[in-house]
């Protein structure tokens, strides 16, 4: 009679080197697990293999770690019993068999993006309001830009102090960038499909890099939750100045944010950033009402530089008469990649990269601390932590 777990196959499937420090230390923590690295590049359809990984590859794992490849069908995977991702979301992999037809437990790496996407978010907005790309101009042209006509638009700015933040969508990314924020001075709201009524209900119970987050649920000065429009636009019409997006890609969160919405938050002209996914935004009406603001502060010639505009902020005390929006950052654009054509590219006050701000050295390493939680919680007999809803989407 033998005791300890049981032998477990760990099937890795990832698109860089092997993480060999990685892999040793699970051994030594788990040496009744056998490893097996497969390097697949980035997939033109996300969770098909290729042929480069073959599907009796599949068949004696009894775990998966993967960014997109999945087994073509839950036949070539009869012993797996947890599928681990890299990423925070599944909806890249929502139609394969494996998501629609087993019911294998799927966890993710939520939890893992906080500090390096809630440093993006802080930069572009602080990029954006203090007219970085003004300054670095005059950086290029050595030119002192202080005896120019720019320097309006600088005395233009407004700090941060006493702005308010709307986080729609208050997982660990909103968390992280909501302790940031509110560390700056700045009003936090909170918005979450379901309600946070109680202390127990607002805490984390996902995987929280140490140091970071909000796991009790402490920074906001309110909560809002709902899932319809109603609920909706009560939470938009909160005087927000910035609008952090981070909800996931649902078929309920597809064009969640559109003309109506914005017009709402033209109130204030609020800042949009959007750290989730692009499809989330109707992108027309996102360059219509940043095309609105830009075109009414352009027409104040005191600010600005004859080979340079931008609009300054509106003044963040009061409501304005100035339509539309003020400025976004994206991160996500829908398609990706954005193609070199597409109207936004060209939108004013528009910041967008592409799809990076998740990027980071620490993000293989803390991938790997979620699945080594759940694989002590499995020997243990304890809840796994962030698995996908599948009837929820994440």
């Amino acid at each position: 009679m033998g005791g300890g777990p049981k032998p477990e196959h760990l099937l890795v499937i990832l698109p860089f080197d092997p993480p060999t420090a990685i892999f040793d230390r699970i051994r030594r923590r788990h040496p009744h697990i056998k490893i097996t690295f497969h390097q697949l590049h980035f997939t033109d359809t996300p969770w098909k293999a290729r042929s480069q990984v073959p599907p009796e590859i599949f068949h004696d794992a009894t775990l998966l770690v993967t960014l997109s490849a999945l087994p073509p069908s839950p036949r070539d995977c009869p012993k797996l019993e947890l599928i681990h991702f890299t990423s925070a979301g599944t909806n890249h992999i929502a139609n394969s068999p494996i998501y629609t037809d087993t019911t294998i437990p799927l966890t993710t790496s939520s939890g893992i993006h906080g500090p390096q996407i809630a440093e993006w978010v802080l930069m572009t907005m602080l990029a954006s309001s203090h007219h970085y790309a003004l300054l670095h101009k005059w950086q290029n042209r050595h030119e002192w830009g202080q005896n120019t006509h720019g320097v309006g638009l600088l005395r233009s700015l407004h700090d941060k102090v006493g702005q308010r933040l709307g986080v729609l969508g208050y997982g660990s990314i909103g968390r992280q960038v909501g302790r940031v924020a509110k560390a700056m001075g700045m009003d936090v709201l909170a918005y979450t499909a379901g309600p946070r009524n109680t202390p127990e209900s607002k805490k984390d119970h996902g995987f929280i890099v140490p140091g970071t987050g909000d796991s009790e649920g402490e920074y906001p000065s309110a909560w809002y939750s709902g899932t319809d429009k109603e609920d909706l636009h009560h939470f938009l019409s909160q005087d927000i100045d910035h609008l952090l997006i981070s909800v996931p890609l649902t078929k309920q969160t597809t064009h969640l944010l559109g003309k109506e919405e914005f017009d709402i938050l033209s109130k204030r002209n609020a800042f949009i950033t959007n750290i989730s996914r692009g499809p989330i935004i109707v992108q027309p009406a996102l360059i219509a009402a940043l095309r609105a603001y830009d075109n009414h502060c352009k027409a104040d010639l005191s600010y600005g530089d004859a080979s340079f505009k931008v609009a300054p902020e509106a003044d963040m005390k009061a409501d304005t008469s100035i339509p539309g929006l003020r400025g976004a950052a994206l991160d996500v654009t829908d398609p990706e990649p954005l193609p070199p054509d597409d109207p936004l590219w060209d939108a004013p006050n528009c910041i967008i990269t592409p799809h990076i701000s998740g990027l980071g050295s620490a993000y293989v390493d803390r991938s790997f601390q979620v699945l080594e939680v759940n694989l002590e919680r499995r020997e243990k007999g304890e809840k796994l932590i962030n698995v996908v809803d599948r009837s929820k989407g994440y």
